[in-house]
């Protein structure tokens, strides 16, 4: 039982260490997002539909399908249907962004985001089915599984991390070219823009690392915590 114990708490230390040393600033990150005048300047610009078009048309990938989520909030791209849904919410200054980067998930390796489709599926399932052929204790190998899901979480983090990655540091530059093609605004409005976006990112991927981060440190937890109450 104590080997469990400590694992679970020198884990709850290294997050604690990691959000400490990381400074994910939420507040500043909430503040920029609901600035009015960025809002203002963003919306000098076309619908996210049309955004999505023409950005796809940039990057010679107009195949992909494009669908507009009237009720949802979040944008996202679907690799095995070859589509990007788009929130329709066109009140936050970072819509532009936000399309380019679903773009560019769009143009990376099919084989990396199928893999990450499929991998991610089969980790959460992983984890389901153990922890319940722990509790009813089909599974008394314990020490093992937490071995085991620390490898399937650490693949999972290194491959949807440098997915995401990739897609957030590019997506700033093409959100910058297309608003420069657009020309529906001054070069210092887009300079505020993208000022907004380089704080957002700077906290935001920070931010994106860590979360992917906990969300496989709190499964070894959690399996920690079965584990000792079955012990």
């Amino acid at each position: 039982m104590l080997e469990y114990i400590i694992i679970i708490c020198l884990l709850i230390v290294v997050l604690a260490i990691l959000y400490f040393i990381l400074e994910i600033k939420t507040k500043k990150v909430k503040e920029y997002v609901e600035n009015k005048k960025l809002k203002e300047i963003a919306d000098k610009f076309p619908d996210n539909i049309n955004i999505c078009k023409t950005i796809l048309k940039d990057l010679n990938n107009e195949n992909v399908k494009i669908e507009e989520d009237k009720e949802g909030k979040t944008s996202l791209y679907l690799v095995t249907s070859d589509k990007i849904i788009i929130a329709s919410n066109k009140d936050i200054f970072t819509r532009i962004q936000t399309i380019a980067h679903e773009c560019l998930h769009s143009i990376q390796s099919k084989k990396m985001l199928l893999f990450n489709y499929i991998y991610s599926n089969l980790y959460i399932i992983y984890f389901i089915l153990i922890s319940i052929l722990t509790i009813f204790k089909i599974v008394n190998t314990y020490m093992l599984q937490v071995e085991i899901l620390t490898i399937l979480g650490l693949v999972y983090f290194f491959i949807r991390s440098a997915l995401e990655y990739d897609a957030m540091i590019k997506a700033r530059y093409l959100a910058k070219e297309y608003m420069e093609k657009c020309n529906v605004c001054t070069k210092e409005e887009i300079g505020e823009i993208i000022d907004g976006y380089d704080t957002i990112n700077n906290i935001g991927i920070k931010g994106s690392n860590l979360s992917l981060l906990c969300s496989v440190i709190i499964k070894i937890i959690i399996y920690c915590v079965i584990c000792i109450i079955m012990i």
